[in-house]
């Protein structure tokens, strides 16, 4: 008996619905699952398209440089790439980057995500914010990277996200 596989094109996520689950190796040695945060805190994923380019290293070091500005929040932050985890952690490692980059060398996850290039194994450059109860509540495709920290920011300002007490 033949086994049919049916692929179905990934609905595309919209404000408002949950979240695609994930556990992905990060920069740090760890290892970061989504629903971890739920319930506790709001998630911020940065998804970049390669490390150590232009556009990618003015991101990472505005956050880097300007984290402090997105602590203020009651929020866990990251980047996240298809790069594997020995480039980002080199990245990481070189930009200073004191927040965790995720690594999605397979790419499975920046397709659940609808930020897979067509073709190319590498992501776009599309921030999510993920609320408590693991639902989108925005989703930011025009990054400048140079003041990415401080629109990351502004934006779980406007987003009510709870600041640290």
């Amino acid at each position: 008996m033949a086994l049919l596989v049916v692929t179905v094109p990934a609905m595309a996520l919209e404000v408002g619905s949950p979240a695609p689950e994930f556990s992905l190796k990060a920069s740090d040695g760890k290892t970061y699952t989504l629903s971890d945060f739920k319930g506790k805190q709001a998630v911020v994923v940065a998804w970049y398209p390669k490390a150590f380019t232009k556009g990618c290293t003015i991101e990472c070091k505005s956050l880097a440089e300007n984290g402090d500005l997105i602590r203020e929040y009651d929020v866990t932050y990251f980047m996240a790439s298809t790069d594997d985890l020995e480039d980002n952690t080199k990245f990481a490692e070189e930009m200073k980057a004191d927040f965790p980059l995720l690594s999605d060398p397979t790419g499975e996850v920046a397709e659940a995500y609808d930020v897979k290039m067509p073709v190319l194994n590498m992501a776009k450059r599309v921030t999510f914010y993920i609320g408590k109860d693991g639902n989108v509540l925005k989703i930011d495709r025009d990054i400048q990277p140079a003041t990415s920290a401080q629109d990351m920011a502004q934006t779980l300002g406007e987003l009510g996200v709870d600041k640290k007490s």
